[in-house]
């Protein structure tokens, strides 16, 4: 067997010894969230910008890979902060790999991650800081509805259109003249508007009292409450009214 010469040997226990002790450490932070307004699931990387509405619930995952061999305690934080303040003034400041958060207010906002990781023994640690934040747009808020429906089956008109974005709250419904209730509204549902059917049959022509109390992201409080006509007539290929509604 050769041996080796001390340079030879002193190069090997050299690079040996960082080979063990030099431990890879990363971190991929993503965030994610529902876009409303285009009904599709966004994932984002750092330094991304996305625009979206209230409100908005963010999924902030750390997606650390590193030796837990050595490295024996590691500390993520997660900062949001509204960008026209900066990131000394967070809204959120929490200490977890993974956590979730609901933005509400208009604005721009900047998801920062910071991880520390530690070996306690050799007293190493390796800070991990991002060149770019997340940032994050809520949108202002906005709702405009139309005054009534014509669902005849022409392709017009055919729905009560509710134009709106950026709602935290919502609270509304459709009566008819003796105060039954025949649909309600919420943030889920009150983009889709109303195609003039309750219990799977269109309601028979007539006003109805629309009525929408409601919250923008920016503060802003709406409320509607007016009579929307429905004006189906008549229509041999389409289903007729069932009476007493």
């Amino acid at each position: 067997m050769k041996r080796l010469g001390f340079f030879q040997l002193f190069t090997f226990v050299f690079f040996a010894f960082v080979g063990t002790t030099m431990k890879a450490q990363t971190a991929a932070p993503t965030v994610s969230f529902y876009d409303r307004e285009n009904a599709a699931f966004v994932e984002m990387a750092e330094g991304d910008k996305k625009s979206t509405q209230a409100p908005c619930d963010i999924t902030c995952k750390a997606n650390l890979d590193y030796d837990m061999a050595y490295y024996d305690q590691v500390i993520c934080e997660w900062k949001i902060y509204k960008e026209n303040e900066g990131i000394e003034k967070p809204i959120v400041d929490r200490f977890e790999e993974e956590m979730t958060y609901t933005l509400k207010d208009s604005g721009g906002y900047g998801i920062n991650l910071s991880v520390a990781f530690i070996n306690t023994a050799e007293k190493d640690t390796v800070l991990y800081e991002p060149e770019k934040d997340f940032s994050v747009v809520i949108s202002e808020s906005k709702l405009t509805c139309t005054d009534g429906l014509s669902p005849n089956g022409d392709d017009k008109n055919e729905k009560l259109k509710i134009e709106c974005q950026s709602l935290v709250k919502v609270e509304g419904y459709i009566l008819n003249r003796w105060g039954k209730k025949l649909h309600t509204f919420t943030i889920d549902n009150i983009a889709e508007g109303w195609d003039g059917i309750y219990n799977g049959k269109y309601v028979p022509d007539g006003g109805y009292l629309l009525y929408i109390d409601a919250i923008g992201s920016d503060g802003l409080h709406y409320k509607i409450k007016k009579v929307i006509n429905v004006l189906k007539g008549y229509n041999d290929n389409a289903e007729q009214s069932s009476p007493g509604i």
